[in-house]
């Protein structure tokens, strides 16, 4: 049996974030199908789109996260039906002739790429996989508000559910310069039924980008500049800055 525990945590930090929803229904609604959801996870945003009757190719690396999704679309079979599962690396995903007229890349998941080459990389087979005027939108986020939390004094608020009267929250605890990316911390704790806890630590680090920066990787793979967009943050999220290209 698989770990829960990546599914619960993907679903708590990611998984209730709905600002940018809008947006993708709407680019799905003006572009043909399939769409290319890249770091799809459980599906947040592929399952949305397929309710809006679309047909969604949602590509992961991660098989855990993927099976969550083909288990939540499995019951209901509308949606089963319009969603396809690919676990692969973004940088390196072949759909075996498959072209899409949209690929999207919510969440910042651009800059979990490891740098400028793997951006090329993705950059690259996203462009192979685009339809002739097809779209390749991405969201990045640009500004960061560092804090390290101290002991004691504010903090912000954890996100927090209970799965069958076990606990699980995850709390942010610094956001801090590392050189050319920022590094997210956690602080993760189970607590189960009968008071036992456990505490672990996450960190993330994201690339730093710039719209130019992207719009210039982009042109050196045969995309074209297709204008910005703005996601407005929320009370639990930093706003986004939306990248269009068309092939």
């Amino acid at each position: 049996m698989a770990d829960p525990l990546p599914v619960i945590w993907h679903d708590l930090e990611c998984g209730l974030y709905r600002a940018d929803l809008g947006l993708w229904t709407a680019l799905a609604a003006a572009h043909s199908d399939p769409i290319l959801d890249v770091g799809a996870g459980t599906g947040r945003v592929s399952l949305e789109l397929a309710h809006h009757g679309h047909r969604v190719i949602a590509l992961d690396r991660d098989p855990v996260l993927l099976d969550a999704l083909t288990a939540r679309a499995a019951a209901h079979p509308e949606l089963a039906a319009q969603i396809t599962t690919v676990c692969a690396d973004a940088c390196d995903f072949d759909l075996h002739g498959e072209r899409v007229g949209l690929c999207i890349v919510p969440m910042q998941t651009i800059q979990l790429l490891g740098g400028s080459a793997g951006r090329a990389a993705f950059l690259a087979r996203a462009a192979a996989h685009l339809r002739p005027g097809g779209r390749l939108t991405l969201a990045i986020s640009t500004v960061f508000e560092e804090f390290t939390w101290v002991p004691g004094e504010p903090v912000p608020l954890p996100d927090i559910t209970e799965i069958d009267g076990t606990v699980y929250a995850s709390q942010p605890t610094a956001v801090r310069s590392a050189g050319p990316r920022v590094r997210l911390e956690r602080r993760r704790e189970v607590i189960d039924p009968h008071g036992g806890r456990e505490l672990s630590e996450d960190r993330i680090e994201l690339d730093r980008v710039t719209v130019s920066g992207l719009v210039a990787e982009a042109v050196r793979c045969g995309l074209h500049s297709a204008g910005t967009d703005t996601i407005e943050p929320t009370e639990e999220h930093v706003g986004s800055l939306v990248v269009h290209f068309n092939a």
